[in-house]
């Protein structure tokens, strides 16, 4: 029979209880109402620990010897600008043990602080311990410090465990080297509680506990993104395992191996350099898997088509097949319908290799079951309040708005996301009214969009837009119409929030309509959002970038490598404003990818990789008849007919699938002079201006002069801009310099000999 014995520091509180504290490791403590009591509860934990993990090591600490020693603390306050010491330190008494360990090292441990550490001489152990103390108690306060003081009375004892040995369990099985090293083990408890419980899936845990666990059967979960396909599996594997853990006889009750190794195909090949490697690792892995009968998890099957060589037969799915063939290892892999028919497009034959499980979404009914489920658990873990009708609001938002995102998917990360902020800034109760922020706050959407009862009128919408581009009466109809459209709910939920083409010379609007768009749509993104770049919601490409043979490449990704930079900032923000800048210079490969985005909100790449468009507003530019321009001015009878020019170049089939093609016109002198004022206006939003306090007045003589200089006919208001900065900004930023102190917040700016003046 095993015996130990720990030592452990009693120590007496003012009111009268005990604590049993142990001098080797970290949280070993025990109260009671009496000194016998505390060690009582100490000796209990201490034998279920030693039942349950045997092998853990013997305590190491011999001959232990209770030494009391005094170091003086001095408290402080602390401020971001200095720190304030207290004038008398005080002395705290600090209680010490002291002994050996089997090797003859001579440790010390102060209990109370967590402190342990080896010394060699004994002459040094005073001035250790006081150096120890003072690091672990540096910038406390008098308050934080109280309690370190000395306490009334303690005194070393120990605790004897003595465990039966029949009682002992038998060490877990190491995990088989490679497999340890590239998968997790499904089986295992840290991995399981990453994932919530398979809720309302009840029938597809049976059935594929059933094709697992009797039939022995490669399984591949078929379903769309966010359906719930890995949930589904871990809830299995933790049924399988606990009729693994019945079926094992008491005479032969050893723990079992991990059955079920979760990975990928990029750890597969992780570090891997030279030609077979990846080939002898996955061989390794078989045979580790065969050892323990082992199931391979593999999260995406597409990933293994893709992966390994320089197509799909010399791929890792090709390696495998074999394998698979001929029952000499077992797999679960995961695919979205459109992969599947990906993969047996791409490698003939491996589809047939497994039993397909199809995972369908939830409707209504079960998608609220799941989030009150959830609500229930995650109130009870976090402990907080949630009101009625929060589950309701949040599928009414993701209905409403994301139709084309799957139940549970998104709306449990959602739900999760906002029951935990809920905890983090201490709400005292999560309501529907908080899901609407949440939600706003993710998608940028206003909550004139998010909510019902707020009426939007056409003028308003009208007016902000014409505010905001101006003299440009059809661009702004069409604007209005995408927003009332999508204010109503009736905006086709298969396809964009709009397709619009903009037409017309340049420097008339057309991009300045398309960020306007942005952020009437987009505009209520959170702080740190609006932070990134100007346009947190416009992805804005230039399409004569697209252009060469490799430009569909260059749009979606490359087939073998990661997605393109677009795909990846649709899937991290789906709510956003796509500008694709000169249309008509891109390659006509380009057009035939973007008549899906149109037409059903998705682009699709060769490998079945689905990006989706259906939250994101479409604009694209184009200059098409700019050029033939027959007069310069501001001549409206010079205005080419943009639309009969783009109908003209685009093929009928790309032409038909946009919802509009507006028209931009030149701008004439009265625009110009609109254009120069709102330019000068924005520039009090700048930091130097805004910090000061500074307000400037524009003389009309000044916006004539900079509506004359800063207008070419075949740019349109573009140098404007230059324009501005030369004339305007860089002498008002030398005549600022040049009065430091000046009290004044009023400067008037004017054009008088050919040279800007500003007044106070």
């Amino acid at each position: 029979m095993p015996t130990f014995r720990y030592p452990v520091l009693i120590i007496r509180d003012p009111a009268g209880a005990f604590t049993a504290v142990g001098v080797e490791g970290d949280g070993l403590a025990a109260f009671g109402l009496t000194a016998r009591e505390a060690c009582d509860e100490l000796q209990d934990y201490l034998l279920w620990l030693r039942r349950q993990t045997p092998w853990l090591p013997e305590p190491d600490f011999l001959e232990p010897e209770l030494h009391t020693f005094k170091v003086n603390v001095r408290s402080e306050y602390r401020t971001p600008q200095r720190i304030y010491p207290s004038e008398e330190p005080i002395t705290i008494q600090v209680p010490c043990v002291i002994g050996k360990q089997a090797s003859g090292q001579m440790l010390a441990s102060l209990p109370l602080l967590g402190i342990r550490f080896t010394y060699h001489e004994p002459e040094s152990l005073k001035g250790l311990v006081q150096r120890f103390v003072l690091q672990k108690l540096e910038g406390l306060t008098p308050q934080e410090l109280a309690r370190h003081l000395a306490l009334p009375q303690y005194e070393l004892n120990d605790v004897v465990v003595r465990v039966p040995d029949k009682e002992l369990a038998t060490p877990p099985p190491e995990a088989p080297r490679t497999l340890g090293r590239v998968a997790e083990p499904l089986g295992d408890r840290a991995v399981r509680k990453q994932f919530a419980r398979a809720w309302e899936r009840d029938a597809d845990v049976l059935i594929l506990v059933r094709k697992l666990h009797w039939e022995k059967a490669n399984v591949l979960l078929v379903g769309e993104p966010g359906v719930g396909k890995t949930t589904l599996l871990v809830e299995a594997v933790r049924e399988v395992e606990k009729r693994l853990a019945k079926e094992a006889t008491r005479e032969e009750a050893t723990p079992l191996p991990r059955r079920f190794w979760q990975l990928t195909a990029g750890r597969i090949i992780a570090g891997m350099k030279y030609l077979g490697q990846w080939e002898e690792r996955v061989e390794t892995l078989i045979g580790e898997l065969g050892e323990i009968e082992g199931v391979l998890c593999v999260d995406r099957l597409l990933d293994l088509v893709r992966t390994g060589g320089r197509g799909p037969t010399d791929s890792i799915a090709a390696f495998l097949l074999p394998f698979l063939s001929r029952a000499e290892m077992r797999m679960v892999a995961e695919a979205t319908p459109s992969e599947l028919d990906a993969c047996r497009r791409l490698l003939p034959g491996l589809a047939d290799v497994f039993q397909v499980v199809h995972v369908q979404p939830f409707d209504r009914v079960k998608a609220l079951a799941v989030l009150d489920r959830q609500i229930e658990t995650t109130k009870a873990n976090l402990h907080i309040n949630v009101a009625q009708g929060v589950s309701d609001r949040v599928i009414q938002m993701y209905r409403r708005f994301m139709p084309y995102s799957v139940f549970p998917g998104q709306a449990v990360g959602f739900t999760r996301d906002l029951l935990n902020r809920c905890s983090r800034e201490h709400w005292p109760e999560v309501t529907p009214a908080h899901v609407v922020t949440h939600f706003m706050e993710r998608t940028g959407l206003p909550e004139l969009f998010l909510r019902d009862e707020l009426t939007l009128s056409r003028e308003t919408v009208l007016d902000e837009f014409r505010k905001q581009v101006i003299d440009q009466p059809e661009a702004s109809e069409a604007a209005a119409n995408v927003v009332m459209t999508f204010k109503a709910g009736l905006n086709d939920p298969s396809r964009p929030l709009g397709v619009l083409l903009f037409c017309g010379p340049t420097g008339v609007g057309k991009t300045e309509m398309a960020q306007a768009l942005a952020r009437f749509f987009f505009g209520a993104a959170t702080a740190e959002q609006k932070k990134d770049t100007k346009n947190a919601r416009l992805i804005r490409l230039d399409m004569s970038e697209y252009s060469g043979f490799d430009a569909v490449e260059r749009l979606v990704g490359p087939p073998y490598g990661e997605p393109s930079e677009l795909i990846q900032k649709i899937r991290q923000q789906p709510f956003t404003v796509l500008l694709l800048d000169e249309i008509e210079k891109a390659a006509d490969d380009v057009y035939d990818v973007l008549l899906s985005a149109f037409d059903e909100g998705r682009l699709t790449d060769r490998f079945g990789r689905v990006t989706n468009l259906r939250s994101a507003l479409i604009v694209m530019t184009s200059n098409l008849g700019a050029d033939k321009q027959s007069t310069f001015g501001f001549d409206e009878r010079s205005r080419p007919r943009y639309r009969d020019e783009a109908m003209a170049f685009f093929r009928p089939e790309f032409f038909n699938r946009l919802d509009a093609v507006v028209t931009f016109l030149p701008l004439g002198a009265q625009t110009i002079q609109a254009i120069t004022r709102k330019e000068l206006g924005a520039i009090a939003s700048r930091e130097g201006l805004v910090q000061s306090g500074i307000a400037i007045r524009w003389s009309d003589r000044l916006v004539e002069h900079l509506a004359k200089v800063g207008f070419d006919p075949r740019y349109g208001a573009r140098p404007l801009q230059r324009t501005i900065e030369r004339e305007v900004v860089a002498p008002l930023a030398k005549w600022l310099l040049e009065r430091p102190s000046t009290a004044t917040k009023d400067i008037q700016a004017d054009w008088e000999a050919n040279a800007i003046v500003f007044r106070e």
